[in-house]
């Protein structure tokens, strides 16, 4: 039977009151826990607020309980591993990420979620703006100016802050997010999924602090820069394989001309050969590169078929 002339879809309704909730992934933040939970129910009172904690060892749980937030546990340790199992739990109509280290403004929260639905976007991502030169570490700072740029010269977009923890997001991203990241790589994962296809994404200026005294941070500037690093060429692999293998195929194919042209041109004016085993590496670097290259070919269909079947998962969630 067709739908009544004028009756709404109440998919489609924007008018109607969306389910928000407010997901805080933690591990030993017992300092800051109760005052971000605190701030969170100030800035969005209609906003349900959950606390994931990931073995802590401090009263996290006990603090975050006293504010007044849903705790909950995941024992598998890593942030990814907790965001992963917070998106198949909760069910709501827009996501807020944010770290339980209070450096993060929950003031900012309803500019996020305006944000979103005002434009309809499926993730908008806090870029941080520092408020202290404390706040944001230098080697941070040029690790995540370096990851961005590689990520957006890569898959496009103009993402200025990858790495950012502040997020909002729609429910059919949520539900459609494809989460297999165990650690801090996952804000990488969350950017180039999006970018890969094609969704409608947006950035607001956020207020970034300094962790109060006693607050360290988990992340390891280095060792965690490398994972996102080994991160990002696995996305480009899963990606982009076509790009990805024919760079291979170029990079043996460049040195098996650099190995094998002298020998080519003594054997020219020579009819000799005598370097056998040289000639012999560049001929097997050359045929492995053209195996990179067939690589690249088939894989990039494979991966077309991949695209088209997530792109199916995510309209399926349909509008809210």
């Amino acid at each position: 039977m067709d739908r009544a002339a004028g009756q709404d879809d109440p998919i489609e309704d924007s008018t109607a009151t969306p389910r928000i909730v407010v997901l805080i992934p933690c591990h030993d933040e017992a300092i800051t826990i109760f005052n971000v939970v605190r701030d969170f129910r100030h800035s969005l009172p209609q906003a349900e607020i959950y606390v994931y904690d990931n073995n802590s060892t401090d009263a996290t749980v006990a603090e975050a309980t006293r504010a007044g937030a849903v705790v909950r546990s995941e024992k598998r340790q890593g942030k990814g591993r907790v965001v992963c199992r917070m998106f198949a739990d909760i069910e709501a109509d827009i996501y807020i990420l944010v770290d339980g280290d209070g450096t993060y403004d929950a003031a900012d929260a309803p500019v996020l979620v305006e944000r979103l639905r005002a434009e309809r976007l499926d993730m908008v991502t806090g870029t941080r703006v520092d408020a202290t030169k404390a706040s944001y570490r230098r080697g941070h700072r040029l690790g995540n100016r370096v990851l961005t740029g590689l990520v957006a010269v890569i898959f496009g977009g103009g993402v200025k802050d990858m790495l950012s923890g502040y997020r909002a997001f729609s429910r059919r991203f949520v539900k459609s997010f494809p989460a297999l990241s165990t650690g801090f790589e996952i804000e990488t994962q969350m950017t180039v999924h999006a970018l890969a296809l094609c969704l409608p994404l947006g950035e607001v200026s956020v207020r970034y602090r300094e962790r109060p005294a006693g607050s360290a941070s988990k992340l390891k500037t280095y060792e965690d820069g490398f994972r996102i690093l080994a991160t990002i060429a696995a996305l480009v692999r899963d990606e982009r394989p076509l790009a990805f293998f024919l760079g291979i195929a170029a990079g043996l194919a460049l040195l098996s001309g650099a190995l094998g042209l002298p020998v080519i041109l003594h054997f020219l004016r020579t009819g000799l050969v005598p370097r056998l085993p040289t000639a012999v590496l560049a001929a097997a670097l050359a045929g492995i590169a053209c195996l990179a290259a067939v690589c690249g070919l088939v894989l990039d269909s494979v991966q077309r078929g991949r695209k088209e079947a997530k792109r199916l998962a995510y309209l399926r969630m349909g509008a809210r």
